[in-house]
Parts: C-alpha cells; sequence; structure tokens
C-alpha cells in the first residue's frame, strides 16, 4: 500500500499554510500545530527538516517564523514528500542501491520501477500552490462557534 507518513501529511500540511498566508508572511511552529492540532515538537522537527532541504526558511525573533523559500508554484508535492522521507519507493528495489534475492529473475521489476516515475511525475507535477487553492475545511468547533456568533 502507497502511504504518506505523518510527517510527510504535515510537512504538506505547514507548506499549504504558508501559500495560503503570502509571500511576505511567516508563521511559527506553534501557530501551525496549535491550527491543525499537531504535536508541537512534531511539528517544529518536520520544519526544520524542511528549513535543512532549502524548502524553507526560518528567522528568529518578535517577527520570526518559517517562511517559504520559493514561490508556491515552484514546489511540488515531490520536493515536500522526499525531503521528509527521501527517495519514493515502490519495491525494496526502487533505489539503485536495493536488490533482493530474487533481484536477478524478477519479473515484475521493470513495470514496478515505471509505476515508480509515473507516480513521481504525478507528485511533481502537482505544486503547492495547487494545494493552497483548494479550501480548508473549517473543523466542527470551529464551524460551530462561526454558526453561534451570527445567531
Amino acid at each position: 500500500m502507497l502511504r504518506l507518513s505523518k510527517k510527510a501529511d504535515y510537512a504538506l500540511i505547514a507548506m499549504k499554510h504558508l501559500a495560503v498566508r503570502g509571500e511576505r508572511s511567516s508563521s511559527s511552529a506553534r501557530e501551525i500545530a496549535e491550527l491543525y492540532d499537531i504535536p508541537i515538537e512534531l511539528m517544529a522537527k518536520v520544519l526544520q527538516r524542511l528549513v535543512r532541504r532549502g524548502l524553507l526558511a526560518s528567522q528568529q525573533g518578535t517577527r520570526g517564523g518559517y517562511q517559504l523559500v520559493r514561490v508556491p508554484t515552484e514546489i511540488s508535492v515531490a520536493d515536500v514528500i522526499q525531503a521528509i522521507e527521501g527517495p519514493v519507493t515502490v519495491t525494496a528495489c526502487s533505489t539503485d542501491e536495493g536488490q533482493c534475492d530474487q533481484f536477478a529473475k524478477c519479473n515484475v521489476r521493470d513495470p514496478l520501477w515505471r509505476v515508480r516515475e509515473r507516480i513521481l511525475t504525478a507528485l511533481g507535477e502537482c505544486t503547492i500552490a495547487e494545494l493552497a487553492m483548494e479550501p480548508t475545511p473549517v473543523a466542527p468547533v470551529a464551524r460551530a462557534a462561526v454558526l453561534h456568533t451570527h445567531l
């Protein structure tokens, strides 16, 4: 089963949040974590990894926080996932180094490598800007508060 880890999910959530906020705006790890009910320690680690991989910049101080290094149209979902997870793999032999006992006789290795390439292409074509265009659902508690204040 192909599935993103929680760290990759959180990274994409943070990247979308920052893209929606705009180029000149920044957000703290605490702000993002609290807004999306993500443990602060985990969010901080995810954001730091994105900084190390060159997708985010961080600034200390009262006006500090994290912001995108490039415009959202230039950051792909694949960039974010690979920054967190490393290379996308489908099988144990999906990387150049990986081999298994059946490597020499495997009849699905090459087709599965092509599947991996298609997945990478699809993830590479989807940008953070596209994610940012999708409306963020309002949490049930927040929705109830909004309805209550308008009554």
